[in-house]
């Protein structure tokens, strides 16, 4: 009894030693099969993260290069665009010279035209102007002896209305005036600094203001060609009359 519980013991032992062995085989046949599954995993992990440094090297090279062409394209870029604003500029310069050389050619065909219809030859042209220019320095000259004839008439008849009476109306001098530059209140005589090229006329009378105000009348007896001498009339003195006092008609 005791051998054959020793002898199932045995066996007992045996066929666990044996389920232990065959779980041990168990566990190292699939630690190996995952050790050559990572290594293959990394293998392929190493195999594509040097593909990946290749694509990756590749890239910055074209990258690079890229940036060096888009560089150069941006400077060839700024310079054709310079040169255009350049050609457009000298385009629009040229346009302007264009229409400015055409007015000046229709300008000239016009002048031609002018010039055909009259029929006339430059030499004939510039007597005309001569003629013209004469004629106008003629009209200056004769209007300057108008003007000295017409206060040549008023002082004759000046003359003629002392020489007739002193009753006579004064003569007219419109727009007349003056300032009184020096005073003799001895004599109650004053000088002006108008003559007969301003106007003034002999027995003519002129109003003697200052501020606005009547002073005095005087009568002129004496007329040069740019002053006068006149008289104070007492009958008109409202105050001592003084230099550059006003006088007008």
């Amino acid at each position: 009894m005791l051998r054959i519980s020793l002898i199932i013991a045995i066996v007992a032992g045996l066929a666990a030693a044996g389920l232990n062995f065959y779980k041990v085989r168990e566990v190292i046949v699939t630690t190996m099969a995952e050790r050559d599954q990572e290594k293959t995993e990394k293998e392929a992990s190493q195999k594509l993260q040097a593909e990946t440094k290749k694509k990756l090297d590749k890239t910055d090279k074209e990258l690079a290069s890229t940036t060096k062409t888009l560089k150069e394209t941006e400077s060839s870029l700024k310079k054709e665009t310079a040169h255009a604003a350049q050609q457009e500029k000298e385009a629009k310069s040229l346009a302007t010279k264009l229409s400015k050389s055409e007015g000046e050619r229709d300008t000239a065909q016009r002048e031609l035209v002018q010039w055909q219809t009259i029929r006339m030859k430059p030499e004939e042209i510039k007597g005309v102007i001569a003629e013209r220019k004469q004629f106008k320095e003629d009209k200056e000259i004769l209007s300057d002896e108008n003007m000295i004839l017409a206060r040549s008439l008023k002082k004759v008849k000046a003359e003629l209305a002392s020489l007739i009476g002193d009753d006579v109306k004064p003569p007219a001098m419109p727009g007349v005036k003056g300032t009184i530059v020096a005073v003799d209140p001895k004599y109650d005589f004053v000088v002006l600094d108008i003559g007969a090229s301003q106007g003034a006329l002999e027995k003519g009378e002129l109003l003697v203001n200052r501020s606005g105000k009547l002073v005095a009348k005087i009568k002129i007896f004496s007329v040069e060609p740019n002053r006068c001498i006149a008289n104070i009339m007492a009958n008109w003195k409202q105050g001592e009359v003084m230099e550059g006092d006003q006088v007008l008609y």
